[in-house]
């Protein structure tokens, strides 16, 4: 941020900045207080909680500027920097982000959030390799952290050690037997080593989990249809009405479908009753237009 938009900011914030009287000779300016470290301190604090508040709503075109100027007033802070980073994140703004969130860490390197958070953004900046080291150094400090274990199998997976990837969501799922999310990456796993049985039992344990969740019901639906079972079309309906958004192959790809699933999802999602579905469903969940009569 500009220093001027900074100042600018600060003065508005503390209200010194209200509108003045035109000068009338004044023999000399008008005396404005000088801030001493504790109260910057208690303003950037009081600035990031409210940038925080605004990013629980994600309003981060209120949330970011907010903490732009926190982190001008706690610039040795590992917390301002790490919540600037994230919201950097939130915006796709990962170059932004990881720039943030590696400050935090020089601040402080033993601090576990800051090393997890900085893994998801090499994760994102697909630089999996970087991932790993930074989840992993987050773990050494924090172990068994249930969401680090699962991003640092989804780094393992996305790097293509398949059997890494697999211990680490096993090791999830230890520290919370209903993660389903564990079980079914495990079986998109094993379809892409060519493991269909072994996929589709860990889908149908994880459809057991999270019944309302889409993911492994279609996961099912694909590996049946591509056996050559035409009855896993009204399943895959099914999973398409409780979150059409798995209709796409884009979406497919950020949950971290392989290349062989993907192809087969293709192949299933592409005839003609499943397209009819989804076209019904997005239909259904347009929002209400009113024409208004003048």
């Amino acid at each position: 941020m500009p220093k001027r938009h900074f100042w600018i900011s600060l003065l508005i914030t503390l209200g010194l900045a209200a509108a003045a009287e035109p000068a009338r000779g004044q023999a000399q300016l008008p005396h404005v207080p000088e801030l001493d470290r504790e109260q910057l301190e208690e303003l950037g604090s009081s600035i990031l909680q409210e940038a925080d508040r605004w990013a629980r709503f994600q309003q981060y075109d209120r949330a970011l500027p907010r903490a732009e100027l926190g982190v001008e007033l706690l610039p040795s802070s590992a917390q301002a920097w790490g919540i600037l980073g994230s919201l950097y994140l939130q915006v796709d703004r990962v170059e932004d982000g990881i720039a943030a969130l590696r400050t935090a860490r020089s601040l402080e390197p033993e601090n576990a959030l800051v090393r997890f958070a900085l893994g998801s953004a090499y994760f994102q900046a697909e630089n999996y390799e970087e991932a790993v080291n930074e989840l992993r150094a987050g773990l050494d400090l924090e172990p068994g952290e249930l969401g680090a274990l699962f991003d640092l199998g989804n780094a393992y997976f996305m790097k293509g050690d398949f059997q890494k990837a697999i211990d680490y969501y096993e090791t999830a799922f230890e520290q919370n037997d209903t993660f389903w999310p564990a079980i079914n990456n495990i079986g998109l796993v094993r379809y892409e080593m060519g493991e269909v049985d072994e996929a589709l039992e860990l889908w149908e344990a994880s459809q057991a989990l999270a019944p309302q969740e889409a993911e492994p019901q279609l996961a099912i639906a694909v590996a049946r249809y591509a056996r050559g079972d035409r009855t896993a079309v009204r399943l895959a309906e099914a999973a398409l009405e409780l979150d059409v958004r798995y209709a796409e192959i884009d979406f497919l790809e950020l949950n971290l479908w392989g290349e062989r699933l993907i192809a087969d999802a293709r192949e299933l999602l592409s005839t003609p009753q499943i397209q009819q579905v989804v076209s019904a469903v997005r239909n259904r969940r347009q929002p209400l237009s009113i024409e208004m009569i003048p």
